[in-house]
């Protein structure tokens, strides 16, 4: 067993940090406030060969896969969640491409996110199916004037990156609207060009600001049979994209707990009080010492899931260990974040400290891709499957 990270590994951790430092840190605040997509980050994440990580070589990606873009966002994240999650969104719309796409849909859609020339967003929740998955109203029917395509029609919301992207990975019932059977759900890939498809209201959130979350709209959209991803009844290709994308999301929560604690570290060895400083209480040790094994177990956590993922390791047996990993760095994320307000005090509520950012950023980690409460399910159903066992 191997701790270490390899000279590979090793590298892009390093010329992340200092694109991160150099270039996301002194945005992020600005972007926080604006709300405006930030196409300098954009251009220096391509430019920095960020956007194809999780990519295979063959569609112009790196192949540095999950774990790569793992670390690569938990720098990004110290400093902005924003700027995390345009990374993210390089692999999750295009990861049930990778596991079940045709060869001619991965030679088609992916170079494009790779080099950065076009953008892609994810869309499975609506308004009445969030975790409720089966509960989704958007319906597939086949099309009569194209054998083996589809008529897309619904609403699609929370999607992030809906008004940038230039085509989506949709999930859509391709049977009974009211069906609950997992064969009647099924992906596609539509077109942002293509009649018919059009952004909707976009949200106005507490936090992440910067990339936008809105509605995906479908009216009588013809999806050609090319476009179907894997087979029709794909609602278990959702649950394997989901389930990949576990490691990168902790990802998020990690890098947002170490920025966090690292800014309040510095501020309480600075503040003085009664004649010391804040950080020569015992108590407020106590609270950093805390909050740092916290860290380094969600830390060994996340790169775990993300090294069985990358393996292929995210089908049913191994979700307790992915899920572990989701929930524990993004709870963890809500706690350091409230932890950096605290030992800030008043100062850490007020805008000119980025404590209250992070405290806003830090719980869309918790709801995004299975919120806590789905996790804490999937754990248990783990448990009690003895998939997560100990003899």
């Amino acid at each position: 067993m191997d701790f270490e990270l390899s000279p590979e590994l090793s590298e892009l951790q390093a010329s992340v940090r200092r694109l991160a430092q150099d270039k996301v840190k002194p945005r992020a605040r600005a972007i926080d406030a604006g709300s405006e997509y930030p196409d300098d980050i954009f251009a220096a994440f391509r430019d920095a060969g960020l956007l194809g990580l999780c990519l295979p070589e063959d569609v112009g990606g790196s192949g540095a896969g999950i774990f790569g873009l793992s670390l690569a966002i938990e720098e990004v994240a110290k400093y902005s969640n924003t700027a995390a999650l345009m990374l993210l969104l390089t692999r999750l719309p295009t990861g049930p491409v990778m596991i079940a796409g045709s060869e001619e849909q991965k030679q088609r859609y992916l170079p494009g996110v790779a080099d950065g020339s076009q953008r892609a967003a994810f869309g499975l929740s609506e308004a009445q199916a969030g975790s409720d998955v089966m509960g989704m109203r958007t319906r597939a029917t086949a099309d009569p004037g194209s054998p083996g395509g589809w008529v897309l029609n619904g609403t699609k919301c929370w999607m992030s990156g809906v008004r940038e992207a230039d085509w989506y990975t949709v999930f859509a019932k391709t049977s009974d609207p009211a069906s609950r059977t997992h064969d009647s759900v099924t992906a596609f890939i539509v077109e942002r060009a293509w009649p018919g498809v059009a952004v909707g209201r976009i949200d106005h959130k507490m936090g992440v600001r910067g990339v936008d979350t809105g509605e995906l709209v479908l009216s009588d959209v013809h999806v050609p049979a090319e476009n179907v991803i894997g087979e029709i009844g794909g609602f278990r290709l959702a649950m394997l994209g989901l389930n990949s994308m576990r490691p990168v999301v902790a990802a998020r929560g990690i890098g947002l707990a170490e920025g966090a604690l690292m800014y309040a570290t510095e501020y309480v060895q600075q503040r003085a009080a009664f004649n010391q400083t804040i950080a020569d209480f015992q108590g407020i040790q106590w609270e950093i010492a805390k909050c740092a094994v916290d860290i380094e177990a969600a830390r060994l956590l996340t790169y775990r899931a993300a090294w069985l993922a990358d393996r292929g390791k995210f089908t049913k047996e191994w979700v307790p260990y992915l899920s572990v990993a989701k929930y524990h760095a993004t709870e963890l994320a809500v706690r350091a974040s409230g932890l950096a307000v605290q030992l800030l005090g008043a100062a850490g509520y007020m805008e000119e400290h980025p404590t209250e950012q992070w405290y806003r950023d830090a719980k869309q980690l918790t709801i995004v891709e299975g919120t806590s409460q789905v996790q804490l399910g999937l754990i248990a159903r783990g448990v009690l499957d003895r998939d997560l066992w100990w003899d």
